[in-house]
C-alpha cells in the first residue's frame, strides 16, 4: 500500500458546503473525494491549450453529473475528458457507420 499523508486546509464556508454536498452525493469518503478532485486537477490542470483543439462546454443535470463522477471514481486513471470524448467518438462512429450502410 502506498504511503499516505494528511492534508488539512481552511476554505470558505460556501465552498466547503458545496464540496461536502457533492461528496455525499457521490457516496465517497472525504478522503476518496479529495483524492479524486486533486487527481483530476493534476491530470488536467495547468496545461496550456493544445493547438488544433476547441472547447466544448455544456451543463448537465445534477443527477447525471453525480453518475459521471461516481463512474469515474470507480475507474481510477480515467479522466472526465477521456470519458466524454470516448462517448462522443463512439456515438459519431456508430452514426457514420449507419449512414454509410444506408
Amino acid at each position: 500500500m502506498e504511503n499516505r499523508k494528511n492534508l488539512c486546509a481552511m476554505i470558505p464556508e460556501e465552498l466547503h458546503t458545496r464540496a461536502r454536498t457533492e461528496q455525499e452525493q457521490l457516496a465517497l469518503t472525504l478522503s476518496q473525494y479529495v483524492e479524486m478532485v486533486l487527481t483530476e486537477h493534476f491530470q488536467k490542470g495547468g496545461k496550456a491549450m493544445e493547438s488544433g483543439t476547441r472547447t466544448l462546454a455544456f451543463q448537465v443535470p445534477e443527477e447525471l453529473f453525480g453518475r459521471v463522477k461516481k463512474h469515474l471514481a470507480q475507474h481510477p486513471g480515467l479522466s472526465q475528458k477521456e470519458f466524454v470524448i470516448g462517448l462522443i467518438t463512439k456515438a459519431l462512429d456508430e452514426a457514420d457507420a449507419q449512414a454509410a450502410a444506408e
